[in-house]
């Protein structure tokens, strides 16, 4: 390969100095990486520049702040530089508001992804844990997670003293049911390298490790369109599917290494694969 010796920076959160990177898939990435002969370097914190070719914003929050963007943008080529804020309040196309007309089931979400368990970890927003877990009655615990998120049959339903609290959401419930079972498809990408799976499971509110059955797909068109309004070279988006209409449910740049899903046989493949997608960036394509 013609960038054989060039240098990746992943850019990570300050606080994330002790993480494994492999609790990412972003780690296992980079194993891969080093076998195709670049250099990869994990970078913590805006406070020591190393020079690379290529960095990645890797910042676990949903919020990036601004001095990683402005510390990102010194270097050459940049993926995901542009994606600052991915709180559903800025992704969702389908919050609900008082007087909206929507008479059909809600679900009450954090507005942070995952819970808004990272910014509870380095206390950057202020997010007022526990109060808002007694207000959902969920149970006591350091930070709530997407398995608290709680389904209303409508929204006069929801309690007062949860729908008015800013750290919450409440969106349309839209889910994808098909024989018996709930839907899911899960967009993953990196660069040109796409994969999609359309996750089963009895549940109505599930994520991957917790599906019964997957099944690879194409993208749905909307999805694709997503990514680029977002802004991302890399990460995941989940969505249903409704009547050919697809429904997006969480994006996020900082993928999991969740693997429950992926037959063990095909992981390296799969992988492989997608690792793979840094080459066009060497290779002159233009991050989103």
């Amino acid at each position: 390969m013609a960038e054989r010796g060039k240098r990746i920076a992943v850019l990570f959160h300050a606080r994330e100095r002790d993480l494994d990177p492999r609790l990412y898939l972003v780690g296992h990435l980079a194993e891969l990486w080093r076998e195709d002969g670049l250099e990869v370097v994990y970078l913590y914190g805006t406070d020591r520049y190393v020079p690379a070719d290529l960095l990645l914003v890797h910042v676990d929050l949903s919020v990036v702040p601004e001095a990683y963007l402005e510390f990102a943008s010194g270097y050459p080529i940049v993926l995901n530089g542009r994606v600052r804020d991915i709180r559903k309040t800025v992704t969702s196309r389908y919050l609900v508001q008082p007087g909206d007309g929507w008479e059909g089931p809600v679900i009450v979400k954090t507005d942070l992804n995952c819970g808004g368990y990272p910014e509870f970890l380095n206390s950057l927003t202020g997010f007022r844990r526990l109060p808002a877990a007694k207000a959902l009655s969920w149970r006591l615990r350091a930070a709530p997670t997407w398995r608290d998120y709680r389904v209303f049959d409508r929204l006069a339903d929801v309690p007062a003293r949860l729908a008015e609290r800013p750290e919450f959401v409440i969106e349309r419930f839209l889910p994808e049911f098909a024989g018996g079972l709930y839907h899911m498809q899960m967009y993953q990408f990196l660069g040109d390298r796409e994969r999609c799976s359309r996750l089963s499971s009895p549940k109505a509110v599930f994520k991957a490790d917790e599906s019964t059955a997957a099944t690879a797909v194409e993208p749905h068109p909307a999805a694709q369109q997503w990514r680029v309004e977002l802004g991302l070279d890399y990460g995941k988006i989940d969505y249903t599917v409704r009547d050919g209409e697809a429904i997006l449910l969480d994006a996020n740049k900082t993928i999991g290494s969740s693997t429950t899903y992926i037959p063990s046989g095909t992981l390296r493949s799969e992988r492989r694969r997608q690792a793979d997608g840094i080459h066009e960036y060497f290779d002159g394509r233009e991050p989103l």
